[in-house]
């Protein structure tokens, strides 16, 4: 299996997609996550952590809320690896995760799609010649 190379994705409308030059240093991680369950619990873990870690406890509860239903929706529909990148600049943290297989349910409206519209200050998915990526952003006041 082709391990999935670190994100740093721009979504734009219609579809397009850019990746940009890995940047951000201390505030930019990334894991891979197996595709047991044990991925979930991990993945929760890892995020809060590591937000806290970047003085964002404040955004950690919403956050771990989403990664927990984006990595979950992955597990339900994967036998492969999944990654999980958290980036946090100019005021935003970026969670994404990204999944090798391209074979994603192309419904909308699941409960993962229902908390992201209604916690996220945007999100969406991208499509990436090793699979599919799921993002959403939220607000980190006095991160610059």
């Amino acid at each position: 299996m082709k391990l999935l190379a670190p994100n740093r994705l721009l979504a734009f409308a219609d579809g397009l997609l850019a990746r940009a030059v890995p940047g951000g240093g201390d505030r930019t991680a990334s894991w891979v996550l197996s595709s047991a369950p044990s991925a979930l619990p991990s993945a929760r873990r890892m995020t809060r952590t590591r937000l806290v870690q970047w003085g964002l406890q404040d955004q950690a509860d919403v956050a771990d809320l989403l990664v927990s239903e984006l990595v979950n929706s992955a597990l339900r529909h994967s036998s492969d690896r999944i990654r999980l990148t958290l980036s946090a600049e100019d005021g935003l943290l970026r969670c994404e995760v990204e999944h090798a297989e391209p074979v994603w349910p192309r419904r909308r409206g699941g409960r993962e799609h229902l908390l992201l519209a209604d916690l996220a200050c945007c999100w969406g998915t991208a499509h990436t010649c090793e699979g599919k990526v799921v993002w959403f952003e939220l607000p980190a006041p006095g991160l610059v």
